[in-house]
């Protein structure tokens, strides 16, 4: 009996383990589809300007690298607040027409909104002017 007990008790943990990094790796896919890994490596592409041009691919790779491991930490997140399912209906989403255009417009509408952030920002600098005398 508690050969049985054990064996249906391994099959579950490694069934939900199959099943969380299929979670996993459909949130990664979905962080990759939706543009955000692009983000975070448009946002990080000027940074080996600093770097000596001799180890400029060394840097490269690692920074690759802790891009791949924060995605990761993002997946783990995302487990947090959604459900496959809802992972699922969202990679359904970015493999549509509509959706490979919002994620191909990702870096234009970055900046975009960084100008229209600006002028707002500007905006409100003005209007606390207004309020503090």
């Amino acid at each position: 009996m508690k050969k049985l007990f054990f064996t249906i008790a391994f099959v579950l943990v490694s069934q939900l383990g199959f099943s969380q990094d299929a979670f996993k790796k459909d949130i990664l896919r979905y962080l990759e589809i939706s543009g955000q890994v692009n983000t975070f490596r448009m946002l990080t592409k000027d940074l080996s300007s600093n770097i000596p041009e001799s180890k400029r691919a060394d840097f490269q790779k690692e920074l690759d690298a802790s891009i791949n491991d924060l995605m990761s930490k993002m997946a783990d997140m995302y487990m947090t607040e959604f459900t496959h399912e809802d992972i699922k209906s969202l990679l359904k989403f970015y493999d549509s027409e509509v959706g490979k255009k919002l994620a191909s417009k990702t870096e234009v509408l970055y900046a975009k909104g960084q100008q229209v952030g600006q002028d707002w920002g500007q905006g409100i600098q003005s209007l606390m002017m207004k309020y503090m005398q």
